[in-house]
């Protein structure tokens, strides 16, 4: 315990420096449950007494309740027990020379399920009134994880105080990963206690940047455009012209060898005005995105799209002819490839026809990445015999992505903050989603094009593996390639918005900074920066992993 208060003493005066600059003088409110990490917080306390702080605790409990070493010990430092804690809490809300510069959340811990309990709900409403986290004239730092979210699932059944930092123990748990609760937990950093590590499954997997560098790969002197990976697009509509033109130059941007373009007369000379590499028409391909920018409801488009979708999931011969031609270019023999696996985003409009097919038996596999945002996905669960709510999928995305990838077969991307990734049998992926200016028309066109092009890319190593004996290495990484197109496009936001030079310390670790702020792009403007945030991810890749004992 005394371990995990110096961990939280050294996160309040950094968060304390933040506000006012120094320590000595600085007012800090600690909201107490009678837990460990009620605890925790007043030791933290108690040295942040000694250090000059002027420090109240306002317990959720009765005073008999709470930690009795750890209230001893605030005591003697010199911390005062608020009589009337609700006051105390709305004295420290209203600001001025009454508020407070820091909030040090330990009202609940990760043995604790459900909402708050009134007397801890009443404790944090003045607080949470006065705003979120970059609004409010004080910080908060909370113990473990903001009090009140689900500690394993992420979900947030009540009232959270969401924080700007969160110092948690041993390792990351589930609500720091997983969404709602994720966004509300800030920056996150694990202090290590010298406790073993829980076994069993993890809840879910973050993974590195270096560990998603290392797909990446630089052509070399024998490539050429079909082992670097072709690209067939049935994006853009009438309706929507501009998504092809997102989700061509997000491929071409990425690195595919060739990007083909199934689509209108008027969509074409949109993407080849601006794209004059694409090639117009269908043809030989590796991988393929189907849907963005479509409209299930013209029904010329929706039949190119379902016979497209038809060719992904291995039931039309035309499959085989296209996988067939691309191998064919190369010198290799690749007899052992599985010509009725065809790698595919599958986005937007093309995913209530997918339904439709799943409906009538149907099936998809790993290779095939779907790419729902809430409301998709609750009408796909619905289509498949689910009926589900957009609501419910938001209260509980990690259930729903996971139902959702199990009654398709599919490798499934929900589109939240941060991005969860499920497959059938895999770990559930978590990835930072990045700034809020990504909420921009067509920036789903360019995640699209982003994987397309690194499935292309993929299913082109995996041929060869394929012909030199190693068997098919494909669906293994299909969901760390869905993990590294959202890390790509996460990335290349922060250089759009001219984030990528922001504090590092705001920038690392689970959960949402609040601190960045960036300034306003198109989604045309991500396609520009996909190079340089390719290049950041291959070079975390390239750095030599830290030794280990």
């Amino acid at each position: 315990m005394h371990a995990a208060a110096h961990a939280l003493t050294r996160a309040a005066v950094e968060e304390i420096r933040a506000v006012r600059g120094s320590v000595p003088g600085a007012r800090v409110l600690l909201l107490v449950g009678g837990g460990h990490n009620g605890g925790d917080a007043l030791l933290a306390g108690a040295l942040l007494a000694r250090r000059g702080c002027a420090v109240t605790a306002a317990p959720a409990t009765d005073v008999s309740r709470l930690h009795a070493t750890a209230l001893a010990a605030a005591d003697r430092a010199g911390v005062r027990l608020a009589a009337d804690p609700i006051a105390a809490s709305r004295t420290a809300a209203a600001g001025g020379a009454a508020g407070v510069d820091l909030v040090i959340d330990g009202l609940t811990g990760i043995g604790a399920t459900g909402s708050l309990r009134p007397a801890a709900a009443g404790l944090i409403a003045p607080l949470c009134a006065v705003g979120q986290p970059g609004e409010r004239p004080f910080r908060v730092l909370a113990v473990d994880l903001p009090s009140g979210v689900g500690v394993d699932d992420g979900t947030v059944p009540g009232p959270v105080l969401a924080a700007d930092r969160t110092v948690t123990f041993t390792c990351i748990k589930g609500a720091h990963l997983l969404p709602p609760a994720a966004p509300l937990c800030g920056r996150v950093e694990v202090a290590d206690l010298g406790l073993p590590v829980p076994g069993g499954e993890p809840l879910a997997v973050r993974p590195a940047d270096a560990e998603l560098g290392r797909l990446l790969r630089v052509p070399g002197d024998r490539d050429h455009k079909y082992t670097r990976g072709v690209v067939g697009l049935w994006a853009g509509s009438q309706t929507y012209p501009g998504a092809a033109v997102l989700a061509v130059s997000a491929a071409v941007r990425t690195g595919a060898g060739m990007v083909r373009l199934v689509a209108p007369a008027r969509v074409v000379d949109l993407v080849l005005a601006r794209r004059p590499e694409a090639v117009p028409g269908d043809g030989r391909w590796q991988a393929l995105v189907i849907g963005p920018g479509t409209d299930p409801a013209d029904a010329p488009r929706a039949a190119e799209l379902d016979a497209a979708l038809g060719r992904a999931l291995g039931e039309d011969k035309a499959t085989a002819a296209c996988t067939e031609a691309v191998t064919a270019t190369t010198d290799t023999d690749t007899s052992s490839v599985k010509s009725d696996i065809v790698a595919a985003v599958i986005d937007a409009g093309a995913l209530p026809l997918l339904a439709s097919r799943i409906a009538a038996g149907g099936r998809c596999g790993p290779q095939h990445v779907l790419t729902p945002h809430a409301g998709e996905a609750a009408a796909l669960l619905t289509a498949l015999g689910e009926q589900t709510a957009r609501e419910e999928v938001e209260v509980a995305p990690a259930a729903a992505v996971r139902r959702l990838a199990g009654l398709t077969g599919a490798t499934v991307l929900l589109k939240t903050t941060p991005t969860l990734i499920a497959s059938p049998g895999g770990a559930l992926l978590s990835v930072d989603s990045g700034p809020g200016w990504l909420a921009t028309a067509g920036s789903g066109d360019v995640l699209a094009g982003i994987i397309g092009a690194l499935l292309a890319a993929a299913r082109a190593d995996a041929d060869n593996e394929v012909a030199a004996g190693g068997g098919d290495v494909y669906a293994e990484v299909s969901a760390r390639c869905a993990a590294l197109g959202v890390r790509l496009h996460a990335l290349a936001a922060e250089r759009a918005t001219d984030m990528a030079d922001a504090d590092p310390a705001a920038t690392t670790g689970p959960g949402r900074p609040f601190e960045r702020s960036g300034h306003p792009i198109a989604a045309l403007d991500l396609t520009e920066a996909i190079p340089a945030a390719w290049e950041q991810l291959w070079s975390a890749g390239r750095r030599p992993e830290p030794a280990t004992a």
